[in-house]
């Protein structure tokens, strides 16, 4: 198969969009080993991917850099990585964010990228083999009231390109997936609650329909294989066409209509 029983850690696996990415490596042959700072129960788990039962939190680099000591020790060379594991806090304007909140959001959304990118990438460097896939999102290249969570994911963005040009020389590919809105459990919140609108969020897509996470997981198992062996630097939007459609909003309906 595409991943050949290859180890991939994936980080912020027990939901959403780490999860989704988690199943599609599995589902292409690799062996994706499941982390995040809350492990999931057993009754969560899916029986094709491996699970590190010891809390992951990205926030600390000297956590990050023992626990992928141990997991190599455990499950051998670390081949690829997906950082998918982020926060997304209250929105507010920005004159009433409180700086907690922005601390918190920059510590795990852009330094625990940092710290996790880093760890493996050693590893890797020192094998010249790996590639590594960072989670960003539309919002790096967008505006949002999610102001700390936008700052960060633009770091993500920049940071990406940063390691591709330093590394790719020693053998390791770094590469981005920006997702749009993506229906994950915390999306059905937002949207249950009323916070977020579904049928807005489409309109704007050139596809009219927001993302579902495994089409993210498909995009980033991608990015990790064999296959995307040219790429690297890439910030690829896994969005539905949003940063593609959201301009056309002024003209009403002049876009085609099927």
């Amino acid at each position: 198969m595409i991943g050949d029983g290859r180890l991939v850690l994936v980080t912020g696996a027990a939901s959403g969009i780490g999860e989704a990415c988690a199943r599609a490596l599995a589902q292409d042959g690799f062996r994706a080993l499941a982390t995040d700072i809350a492990p999931p129960p057993p009754e969560r788990r899916h029986a094709d991917c491996i699970y590190w039962d010891a809390p992951f939190d990205v926030s600390d680099p000297d956590l990050v850099a023992r626990e992928i000591e141990a997991i190599e020790a455990r499950h051998g060379p670390i081949d690829g990585c997906v950082h998918a594991a982020g926060v997304l806090g209250r929105m507010s304007p920005a004159e009433k964010l409180r700086a907690d909140v922005w601390r918190r959001e920059i510590d795990v959304d852009l330094s625990g990228t940092f710290y996790v990118a880093q760890a493996v990438g050693r590893k890797m460097i020192a094998r010249g083999r790996g590639a590594i896939v960072l989670v960003a999102s539309i919002t790096a290249t967008t505006t949002s009231s999610a102001h700390a969570y936008s700052a960060a994911k633009a770091g993500v963005a920049s940071l990406t390109r940063t390691l591709a040009s330093e590394w790719g020389r020693r053998g390791v590919r770094v590469n981005a997936v920006s997702p749009g809105f993506t229906r994950t459990q915390g999306l059905e919140r937002a949207l249950q609650s009323g916070v977020m609108d579904e049928a807005r969020m489409a309109e704007s897509s050139a596809m009219g329909r927001i993302v579902e996470a495994r089409e993210v997981g498909a995009a980033a198992s991608f990015l990790i294989c064999d296959r995307a062996s040219a790429i690297t630097g890439a910030n690829l939007p896994v969005d539905a066409g949003f940063l593609a459609g959201v301009t056309w909003d002024p003209y009403g309906r002049a876009r085609s209509q099927a």
